[in-house]
């Protein structure tokens, strides 16, 4: 990431960013909480891109340099702890679960953030306590350094119904499989199905962002068949494709 800029100070509040939108890099010396209400989110990082569903949030450390991408409509949901505030222990970003409770805590808190009534301050501690006990989510597809991997994933993502095997797509770049099965796990912590089956949930969640048919995002991100896909997004995130657009 180039051109970098800082906001020492994250913001809490609501915010509605319209399909595509952006926010460019930046960083924060404080910690965030991103969470979308409706549409779907992308965080990116030098290390890859984290994406959520409206059931989902994002943990983004202080100080690490992100920037953020609607896809859908997006009711964004900001809260930012200080540094000094980690409730969660964890230095890296993260994608957690998002119950119907920390969904309406979020909700309340980023409601008036000017309110530094005592009863605000309770809502903030039942948030935290909330966090905590909020599942992490591998909703993350990273970004490759080896330039012979970094070239296969993005034949993938160019065409995520692309069926070729591992072997096939060495092949096409000129890299024994073997190779790179290896570098999918040193790198990513995964095999190649594991990380195509991220890429590809990443791309069904963009379409259905736009209100493409279910059929025709399990048929455009390489499923056998709707209920193929069905089953493993419903696995993935807990309610069907169908309903994506109603979780609001």
């Amino acid at each position: 990431m180039s051109n970098i800029r800082h906001a020492p100070t994250a913001p809490t509040r609501a915010k509605v960013l319209a399909a595509g939108e952006r926010i460019d890099a930046h960083r924060h010396d404080d910690h965030q909480i991103v969470y979308a209400g409706s549409g779907v989110l992308a965080v990116t990082t030098d290390a890859g891109t984290w994406f959520a569903p409206g059931n989902r949030a994002i943990w983004v450390p202080a100080g690490t340099a992100h920037a953020h991408r609607a896809h859908g409509h997006l009711d964004l949901y900001l809260v930012g702890l200080p540094a000094d505030d980690n409730p969660l222990g964890l230095d890296a970003p993260t994608v957690l679960a998002v119950g119907p409770l920390l969904r309406e805590l979020i909700l309340a808190y980023t409601r008036d953030p000017d309110d530094d009534s005592p009863e605000r301050l309770r809502l903030l501690a039942v948030l935290r306590d909330q966090l905590r006990a909020s599942p992490q989510q591998p909703l993350r597809l990273p970004t490759a350094t080896d330039p012979r991997l970094a070239e296969v994933c993005a034949l993938v993502h160019a065409d995520p119904a692309d069926p070729r095997t591992l072997a096939s797509l060495g092949a096409a770049t000129g890299v024994g499989e073997r190779t790179l099965s290896r570098l999918f796990r040193s790198e990513f912590g995964m095999t190649f199905p594991q990380w195509r089956t991220q890429s590809r949930l990443y791309h069904a969640l963009r379409l259905l962002a736009e209100d493409v048919p279910v059929t025709t995002v399990a048929h455009r991100c390489g499923w056998s068949s709707a209920s193929a896909f069905i089953d493993v997004f419903r696995r993935s995130f807990g309610y069907t494709p169908g309903t994506h657009n109603r979780r609001t």
